[in-house]
């Protein structure tokens, strides 16, 4: 199966992540215009050697400089026909139970996690809709499906609410023809998996309890994003693809 995306436009959110990144790389490989975002810049080499990216440093919480920016890339674009928003925070340290957590860490991880999605939505919607094209690949986590006796409640609270969300995007703007689907990552291996450095053996662990025996690669998010954003994944919308080895199918 061939993908094909010449002369379309993205925007990426979380671009300099493991994810984001990976995945901008595989848009930008496409022959696809891409805008990223984030509040890191990409190292040193990024943009000269994918020449259709820009890098624009944004904090997604900000939503009249994210909206320029996106404004800046759309006139120029003409379009925006694709959105992939990988943001997303875990802060392992302060994200804890609903019961003992910081009210403003949780005011903070959902003002990351969920309300730049709006903020995206509120900008990007209505230029797709202006094409009577687009699709749109939210990243959230399967930790938004089941609880957890160590938990990180805000994260896995918010990345519930993101399918919730997403859903409803697909159902508003169908007749636009515009799609909009969750990916539900397992563990994979990214930047914000510090610990496994610390501590080998219980990546180790985990790789021996999940069915494929292996940690995932940034490159297994990019690929379900790519086909999800494509024409050929059109009949698909207000869904959520699992993408974790087979974890959650585990009884």
């Amino acid at each position: 199966m061939q993908l094909h995306f010449e002369g379309k436009s993205a925007i990426v959110t979380g671009a300099c992540g493991g994810m984001g990144l990976e995945i901008t790389k595989q848009l930008s490989k496409n022959n696809v215009s891409v805008l990223m975002l984030d509040i890191q810049h990409p190292d040193n080499g990024f943009l000269k050697k994918y020449s259709n990216c820009e890098f624009k440093k944004v904090d997604v919480t900000n939503f009249a400089k994210m909206k320029s920016h996106i404004e800046i890339f759309y006139k120029k674009q003409k379009r925006i026909d694709y959105l992939v928003n990988t943001t997303g925070v875990l802060w392992f340290d302060k994200d804890i139970s609903a019961v003992d957590i910081d009210p403003k860490t949780w005011d903070k991880v959902f003002e990351i996690n969920l309300k730049s999605m709006m903020y995206l939505s509120k900008i990007i919607v209505p230029k797709m809709k202006k094409n009577n094209f687009g699709a749109m690949v939210h990243v959230s986590s399967i930790d938004a499906l089941s609880g957890d006796d160590k938990p990180q409640d805000a994260y896995g609270a918010s990345k519930a609410a993101m399918i919730r969300l997403s859903k409803s995007l697909a159902i508003q703007f169908a007749s636009n023809n515009i799609r909009s689907n969750i990916i539900l990552p397992g563990p994979i291996e990214t930047g914000m998996q510090k610990r496994w450095k610390k501590n080998p053996q219980a990546k180790k662990n985990l790789e021996n309890f999940i069915p494929l025996q292996r940690v995932g690669s940034t490159e297994d998010i990019a690929n379900a994003s790519l086909f999800l954003l494509s024409d050929q994944a059109n009949y698909i919308t207000g869904t959520e693809i699992i993408v974790d080895g087979g974890l959650t199918a585990k009884p």
